[in-house]
């Protein structure tokens, strides 16, 4: 595909080993591949989601991480973090610390995703600047709670809140 993606292929401990598509990542090879997400927090505690688009591939119309996006070749997760925060909620400014790094396998897709947490800055109202996101909305723990329960959200979503939001 002619100007498709570009995404660095990893070793499970994040060492870059080649470049793909990223139709080649998601294709039956399921290649290794970085990714970055963003759990953000407003002053009172309640964490921003985003509702996945239902023209998405990968996980229509689930609740998900505020941002979730994919490391191009060549940059560093800092700076693939600081990109998408910027193109998918508008956000520029906010000190993001990091929670963990795990291997993410589906029936479509192989990822080591980056997990950061941050705390939105006074005024923050979110904001969808792409069209990938049908709705961004902060949720308080127990409507979290009741969305994973439902079946609502992402897989990757309920784990890792489950084992590192929920408790932070």
């Amino acid at each position: 595909m002619e100007n498709e993606e570009i995404l660095p292929v990893v070793s499970p401990t994040g060492q870059t080993i080649a470049a793909a598509s990223r139709s080649k990542c998601h294709g039956p090879e399921r290649l290794l591949h970085p990714v970055v997400h963003l759990h953000l927090f407003d002053k009172d505690g309640r964490l921003l989601l985003q509702l996945r688009s239902l023209t998405k591939k990968i996980q229509p119309g689930k609740w998900d991480a505020a941002v979730g996006g994919h490391v191009s070749f060549g940059e560093s997760i800092e700076d693939a973090l600081i990109r998408e925060v910027s193109e998918e909620i508008g956000l520029t400014e906010f000190t993001p610390h990091h929670l963990v790094s795990y291997l993410f396998e589906s029936p479509v897709e192989r990822e080591l995703v980056n997990c950061f947490k941050a705390v939105a800055p006074e005024g923050y109202t979110p904001k969808v600047e792409e069209g990938d996101i049908e709705e961004l909305r902060f949720f308080t723990p127990l409507e979290i709670e009741h969305l994973i329960a439902q079946g609502g959200t992402t897989p990757n979503f309920a784990m890792e809140y489950e084992k590192h939001i929920r408790q932070s």
